[in-house]
């Protein structure tokens, strides 16, 4: 399914360590353009700091990540972040921005004609589910999580970036307006055909969202595939498929959905 799609970033065989001790080894896989990868995985497995090898943040002890063909380290690291939406659970809004002047940030920084700029800006809080005439002219406190998220998510769209990075951004909401968001941007990726990785420890957000699922294990990529290939539990010739964390993880699944 995968083998004439674009390449939109590749791991080769990348390490990342901090104090001479790994935080992720021997990373070798590939994100295709318009795909939806979630990275899975307990606290401290190593998902973040794969994500953040990806714009940068952090910069390989060993291999190299590439972005759209070029190794990230021959990138202008403020290019290179600019072509990528960036999206945090805190949103990182500025809260003396309004809504506007949030979601239009990196436009104006890319020297976009303030018009132009208007014009984004009110398109994507209509995507995103905001009224522009009753958001745009707002604070950050004055807005709810699940409406700050959506202005997140606006703002790291608002250059037309190929690659949307998102770290646990629903993760600190109420159930429902969880829920909401997933299925909002999953219709949104889905319409806009980005690139997206997403990382998260939660294994139902990741079956509503993923195209492919990595898990990670130890600073390890121990498992990635679609989420059919994720449900089983043996394949001929696949040691991984029995990867014992992997089977915690499709327990948990189970589990909650037997107690609904």
């Amino acid at each position: 399914m995968t083998q004439n799609r674009q390449i939109a970033v590749e791991f080769r065989d990348v390490t990342f360590s901090r104090n001479h001790r790994p935080l992720v080894s021997n990373l070798n896989f590939s994100i295709y353009q318009g795909e939806a990868l979630v990275l899975l995985g307990r606290s401290g497995s190593g998902k973040t700091t794969t994500m953040k090898l990806i714009n940068r943040l952090f910069t390989p002890t060993k291999g190299e990540v590439v972005f759209d063909s070029i190794p990230t380290t021959q990138w202008d690291e403020i290019k290179l972040r600019r072509k990528i939406g960036y999206v945090i659970q805190e949103t990182g809004l500025f809260p003396h921005f309004t809504v506007e002047r949030n979601v239009g940030l990196v436009p104006s920084l890319e020297a976009w004609k303030p018009k132009q700029i208007k014009t984004r800006v009110y398109e994507l809080l209509q995507l995103v589910g905001l009224d522009p005439g009753q958001f745009a002219g707002r604070y950050p406190h004055e807005l709810s999580g699940g409406q700050r998220q959506r202005v997140g998510v606006a703002r790291a769209l608002a250059a037309d970036p190929p690659v949307l990075l998102m770290d646990e951004p629903f993760g600190a909401l109420d159930p429902i307006t969880r829920l909401e968001l997933q299925q909002e941007f999953r219709r949104l990726q889905q319409e806009l055909g980005k690139t997206v990785v997403f990382v998260t420890h939660d294994i139902q957000e990741a079956f509503i969202l993923a195209s492919r699922i990595g898990l990670m294990y130890g600073g390890e990529l121990v498992v990635l595939g679609t989420k059919e290939e994720f449900l089983q539990t043996s394949s001929a010739g696949d040691s991984r498929s029995q990867h014992p964390e992997k089977l915690v993880f499709l327990q948990c699944l189970r589990s909650l959905q037997d107690n609904i």
